[in-house]
C-alpha cells in the first residue's frame, strides 16, 4: 500500500509539473504581439545579407519617435498662448469704486485745507462761487483720470500666471500672444497690452503732464495733487482683465500636434527598397523599418492570425521544452520539487509580463528593466550554469517581443554573463554595488560599440539610453529584499540567511557552547572538515554544509552529561544505565535536535542534517556489548537504530562522514599518517556498506575526493610538535 501511494503521488507530481509547464506557456503566449513577425533582420550600419527587396505593396515612410518627438518639441515652444479679456471687469465695478473714493479723498482734503485756512483767517472756501469752482474742478480731474482708466482697460491689463513667467522674463515683451474678445480671437504683441506694474505707472506718467494745465493761478488748493494722488492710490483700481485660457492654449496645442503628419513621403509598389550588400544608411533603414511595421499590421489583420498564434506557441514551447531537458539531465532535483519548478517558471513568466506592459504603454524604454536580476536570484538559490540557462531562455522570447531583437538579445547576454561571474558570494558587503557598477559600465560598453557601428558617427548616437542602463543597474540592488520575499514565498535558504543563522552568537549555538561546550567544539571541528571537502566537489554549497555542522549535534543539549565529548568528571553516566536505555537516549539527541530546531526557527534545509547525519545506522558500541553480554538472547536491533532518513545530497553526505570521522579520530592511541588514513577508509566504507549514501548524488571518484581531504585535514590537526631543547 505504501509503495501504491508512493507511485500515485509520483505520477502526480510529473502531471504537475508538465502542466505548469504547459500553462506558463499559454500565460507567455498570451503576452505575445498579436500581429505577425517581419522575416527579414537587419541593423542600422550593417550590410543587407537578405535577397534584393522590392516594394510589395504601396506604403507610408514613417517618420521615427525622434522625429516626431522634435516636431511635437517644437510646437511646444512656439505654440501662442491664449488669453480671455473680461471687459467688465472696469465698468461693473471698478469705476463705481474709483467715482466713490476720488469723493471721498476729495472732500477729506478739503475739509484739511479749509480748516487751515480758518486758522489763517482767510474766508476763500466759505463762499458758494469757490465751492461751485472746486466741485467743477474736482469732476474734470475725476472724468479725465477716468478717461485714461477707461482707455487703460480697453487695451487691457494682462495677469501672467508661473507657468508663462518667460513673458515677464522677457525685457523687449516683443511675444506674440493671442487675445479672445467677444469670441473672436486676435494675435497681438505682449507690449500692446498693460501690466498692472506698466498701467500704474503710466497713470503716474500722465498726472505728471496734465499736472500744469490743472493749476489755477487763483487757487493754492491745487498745488496739493501729488499728495492727493498719493492718497487716492489708484493701483487699487488696476486690476487685471486679461486672463490666460489654459484650456483653450492645451486644446489648440492638442490639435496642432495631431495634425502632425507621421509620415515623410511614400514607396510605390515594385520600387527597389535595397540590394543584396547594401549598407542599411540611415534612410533605408527608415524605409525597412516602415516596410516592417506595414508588414506586421497587414499580416495581423489577415484571417492568418491563428496561424501566427500557433507559430508564437511553437517559439515559446520549444524554449520551455530547452529548458525542461536542462533540467531533466542536469537539475533533477529542481524538477522533483513542485514548489522549485514553480519558482523557476514563474521568473521568466513575470520577466515576459513587465515587458510586455513596458511596450504596450510605452512610458519606459524596456532597457530600464533589470533583467539581470533574474539571473542573479537563481544563482543566489542554484548554480551559476542554472542561472545563465534559464536566463538565456528568457531573453530569447523577450527578444520576440521588442525592437531590436537581435541587438537586445546580445546586450542582455553579456551584461547576464558579467553579472553571474561577479556575484560569487551574495554575502559579502559591496559585492551587489559592484555588479550594478559592471552591469552598467557593461551595458555601456556593449551600446557604445553597437551603436557607432549603425551610425558611424559618435554625435547621432542617442546617450538617453545611459539613463535607462543606470535606472536597470540600480535597481539591481533591490536584489536582497526580492531574495528575502522569494526565501519566504519558497522556502529557500540563501547564502545571507546561511551567514546570520551560522554566527555563533545565534541563540541557539550559544545555548550549545554553554551547556555542550565539547559538543561545540565537535561541531566547529565538523563544519571545517565538511567545509574543505565542498570546496572542492562541484554543485555544492559550502555556506549550507558548514551551517548544518554547526546544528547537527544540538539535540545533545537535553542530555549534555550523556555524551561523552561533554564528560569531564571521568564519570561515565551509562555506567548505571542498560545498554538498551543507553541507546534510547543517545539516538533521542536527534528528534530531541529536530524539536530544539523547529522551536527556534531554524529552516528545514539546516533541520535535514539533524536528521540525517547519523542516516539508518546503529548505536554499535551499546549493540554490541549487549551481544557481548547477552550472546543468547535475542536482541531487537531496531532499538538500538537512528529513526532518521537516509543523506539526499551531497551536503548531507558529507556532513555525515565528516561527523564519523571527527568523532573517532578523537578516540586514536596513535596520530599517524597510517592510522589516520586507516580511520578515513575504515568509517567511510562502513558507510558505503550499510547503504547509507545511496539516496544521495554522489559519485565514487567524488568519495576518492573526500578520503584524501579528511586524511590531509586530519593529518593537519594532528600532526606532531617539534620537541623545543630546555634551556
Amino acid at each position: 500500500m505504501k509503495n501504491y501511494f508512493a507511485i500515485l503521488k509520483r505520477i502526480y507530481g510529473k502531471i504537475y509539473r508538465i502542466s505548469l509547464f504547459i500553462l506558463t506557456a499559454l500565460i507567455i503566449l498570451y503576452f505575445f504581439p498579436k500581429e505577425g513577425k517581419f522575416k527579414y533582420e537587419f541593423q542600422k550600419g550593417s550590410p543587407w545579407l537578405h535577397e534584393n527587396l522590392n516594394a510589395p505593396y504601396n506604403f507610408p515612410i514613417y517618420k521615427f519617435s525622434e522625429e516626431l518627438g522634435i516636431e511635437r518639441d517644437s510646437i511646444e515652444k512656439e505654440i501662442k498662448p491664449y488669453f480671455k479679456y473680461d471687459n467688465k471687469i472696469f465698468y461693473a465695478k471698478q469705476m463705481d469704486n474709483f467715482r466713490k473714493k476720488f469723493k471721498q479723498k476729495w472732500e477729506d482734503d478739503i475739509k484739511i485745507y479749509d480748516s487751515l485756512q480758518e486758522k489763517k483767517q482767510n474766508k476763500l472756501l466759505k463762499n458758494n462761487r469757490a465751492k461751485i469752482f472746486y466741485n467743477k474742478l474736482r469732476e474734470k480731474y475725476e472724468e479725465e483720470i477716468i478717461g485714461e482708466l477707461e482707455f487703460i482697460y480697453e487695451k487691457g491689463i494682462i495677469e501672467i500666471p508661473d507657468e508663462l513667467d518667460k513673458l515677464n522674463q522677457n525685457k523687449s515683451r516683443d511675444i506674440p500672444i493671442v487675445i479672445i474678445k467677444n469670441k473672436v480671437a486676435e494675435e497681438y504683441d505682449l507690449w500692446e497690452v498693460f501690466t498692472e506694474k506698466t498701467a500704474y505707472e503710466y497713470i503716474l506718467r500722465f498726472v505728471k503732464q496734465k499736472r500744469k494745465n490743472w493749476k489755477d493761478n487763483n487757487s493754492k488748493l491745487i498745488g496739493r495733487e501729488t499728495k492727493f494722488f498719493e492718497k487716492l492710490n489708484i493701483n487699487n483700481f488696476l486690476k487685471s482683465n486679461i486672463f490666460y485660457d489654459k484650456k483653450t492654449t492645451k486644446r489648440i496645442k492638442k490639435v496642432l500636434i495631431e495634425e502632425i503628419s507621421l509620415t515623410s513621403g511614400m514607396i510605390q509598389v515594385g520600387e527597389r527598397i535595397i540590394s543584396n550588400g547594401d549598407i542599411v544608411t540611415e534612410k533605408k533603414y527608415k524605409i525597412l523599418e516602415s516596410l516592417r511595421q506595414e508588414y506586421e499590421a497587414n499580416l495581423g489583420n489577415l484571417n492568418s492570425f491563428y496561424l501566427i498564434l500557433f507559430g508564437h506557441f511553437i517559439i515559446v514551447a520549444s524554449t520551455l521544452l530547452i529548458l525542461y531537458i536542462f533540467l531533466v539531465n542536469f537539475r533533477k532535483d529542481v524538477l522533483r520539487s513542485n514548489k522549485e519548478t514553480t519558482f523557476i517558471l514563474f521568473l521568466p513568466t513575470l520577466m515576459v509580463g513587465i515587458t510586455h506592459l513596458v511596450i504596450k504603454f510605452n512610458f519606459l524604454n524596456v532597457y530600464v528593466i533589470p533583467y539581470v536580476l533574474l539571473p542573479i536570484i537563481i544563482r543566489t538559490f542554484y548554480t551559476s550554469r542554472f542561472a545563465w540557462f534559464v536566463h538565456l531562455s528568457t531573453i530569447l522570447i523577450i527578444s520576440f517581443l521588442v525592437p531590436n531583437g537581435l541587438e537586445f538579445m546580445f546586450i542582455q547576454s553579456i551584461v547576464g554573463i558579467i553579472a553571474i561571474f561577479t556575484l560569487k558570494y551574495m554575502h559579502r558587503r559591496g559585492q551587489l554595488f559592484i555588479t550594478s557598477l559592471l552591469s552598467f559600465t557593461t551595458y555601456g560598453i556593449v551600446y557604445f560599440g553597437i551603436a557607432i557601428m549603425q551610425e558611424g558617427d559618435i554625435s547621432k548616437i542617442d546617450f538617453s539610453h545611459y539613463a535607462w542602463f543606470a535606472g536597470s543597474s540600480l535597481l539591481l540592488l533591490t536584489s536582497y529584499p526580492l531574495i528575502y520575499l522569494f526565501e519566504k514565498m519558497f522556502g529557500f535558504l540563501s547564502d545571507i540567511t546561511l551567514m546570520e543563522i551560522s554566527d555563533t552568537n545565534h541563540p541557539l549555538l550559544r545555548k550549545l557552547a554553554q551547556r555542550c561546550p565539547g559538543t561545540f567544539q565537535h561541531s566547529m571541528q565538523v563544519g571545517n572538515l565538511a567545509e574543505e571537502v565542498i570546496y572542492e566537489l562541484k554543485n555544492a554549497n559550502h555556506l549550507l554544509v558548514r551551517t548544518g555542522a554547526y546544528f547537527h549535534d544540538i539535540g545533545k543539549i537535553e542530555n549534555p552529561d550523556l555524551f561523552i565529548e561533554n564528560q569531564v568528571t571521568g564519570i561515565n553516566p551509562h555506567g548505571k544505565l542498560d545498554f538498551q536505555k543507553s541507546a534510547e537516549i543517545i539516538i533521542s539527541h536527534v528528534e530531541n535536535g529536530i524539536k530544539l530546531a523547529e522551536k527556534y526557527n531554524i529552516p528545514n534545509q539546516i533541520i535535514d542534517f539533524i536528521r540525517t547525519h547519523h542516516g539508518t545506522t546503529k548505536v554499535q558500541y551499546f549493540l554490541r556489548s549487549m551481544k557481548k553480554k547477552y550472546p543468547n538472547k535475542k536482541i531487537d536491533e531496531s532499538k538500538f537504530t537512528y529513526p532518521g532518513i537516509k543523506p539526499y545530497s551531497k551536503e548531507t553526505a558529507v556532513l555525515m562522514m565528516a561527523d564519523s570521522v571527527e568523532a573517532a579520530s578523537r578516540s586514536l592511541k596513535e596520530y599517524s599518517k597510517e592510522s589516520i588514513s586507516n580511520l578515513v577508509e575504515n568509517i567511510i566504507n562502513y558507510k558505503i556498506d550499510e547503504e547509507q549514501l545511496t539516496e544521495s548524488n554522489i559519485t565514487f571518484k567524488e568519495i576518492t575526493t573526500i578520503k584524501r581531504i579528511f586524511k590531509k585535514k586530519l593529518e593537519n590537526i594532528y600532526h606532531g610538535r617539534i620537541e623545543y631543547p630546555n634551556e
